[in-house]
């Protein structure tokens, strides 16, 4: 296991900052992993020469999610705070934030992707929120998913909880690019459609392009919250989900 969750440096002349899941396989979205992206983007919010972000991944996988065990009731009002103040970080962010995907991409891990601008996935790509097969919902998902797919398509992914693969998703908007290597094509993109620009007006474009956006994301974001930690973690089938998960057993639905 890598001593750090993420790699971080600058390149392409100081315009672009890379961002790298380092905890592979399965690059885990908790706390730790949340806090060094949310520092790293607090880090660079205010450097002027960027252009862009790219964030990708070591390992086969971009992220199996977050922590189970961290959605449990004695940690999750911690655990979606940090998750969502990321989340807010990255759709704030004021240059695009490029993400490059290969395999599986789930649950909080989809959720940080989404945050982005743009997703270039791998044919291999799986991208779903299972957070429904284990007595929750995706709170974060639930706000940034509509947007992209369109509200029934959204709906069908957040309450089957199953995954798309990367044709499906580039079909339905969840992805922007296909291909063989997400990591080089995105590259490709910002040298040719953002380097060339001025970072200062880049800056502004991406600040009038996404007001609305940015706003109601996180005003959304504040309310699916709440409605989590208020209602569903009140449920006792909530609780019993992340259990039955965590103890390796089928859940036993009470419907209440």
């Amino acid at each position: 296991m890598s001593d750090t969750p993420l790699k971080t440096w600058i390149e392409r002349d100081g315009k672009l900052l890379r961002l790298r899941l380092a905890r592979p396989k399965a690059n885990i979205i908790d706390a730790e992993m949340i806090a060094a992206l949310d520092a790293a983007f607090a880090a660079h919010v205010d450097n002027a020469g960027l252009s862009g972000v790219l964030l990708d991944h070591e390992g086969p996988h971009f992220s199996f999610g977050a922590s189970v065990a961290e959605h449990l009731p004695d940690q999750c009002a911690d655990m979606l705070a940090a998750l969502h103040a990321l989340i807010k970080r990255m759709v704030r962010f004021p240059v695009p934030v490029m993400v490059a995907v290969r395999g599986q991409c789930l649950g909080g891990g989809l959720e940080v992707a989404m945050a982005g601008s743009m997703i270039f996935a791998a044919p291999d790509a799986m991208l779903g929120q299972p957070e429904i097969k284990v007595g929750v919902f995706a709170p974060a998902a639930s706000c940034l998913m509509p947007p992209r797919t369109g509200q029934s398509r959204a709906e069908d992914l957040l309450f089957s909880g199953r995954s798309a693969g990367a044709d499906e998703a580039l079909r339905i908007g969840l992805v922007d690019r296909v291909d063989d290597d997400p990591e080089a094509a995105a590259l490709t993109y910002f040298d040719a459609n953002l380097a060339p620009h001025s970072a200062s007006v880049l800056r502004f474009a991406q600040q009038a392009a996404r007001a609305e956006y940015i706003s109601t994301v996180c005003a959304r974001l504040d309310a699916v919250e709440k409605l989590y930690l208020e209602g569903l973690m009140k449920t006792r089938d909530a609780v019993e989900g992340l259990n039955a998960f965590l103890e390796k057993r089928p859940a036993q639905w009470e419907n209440r």
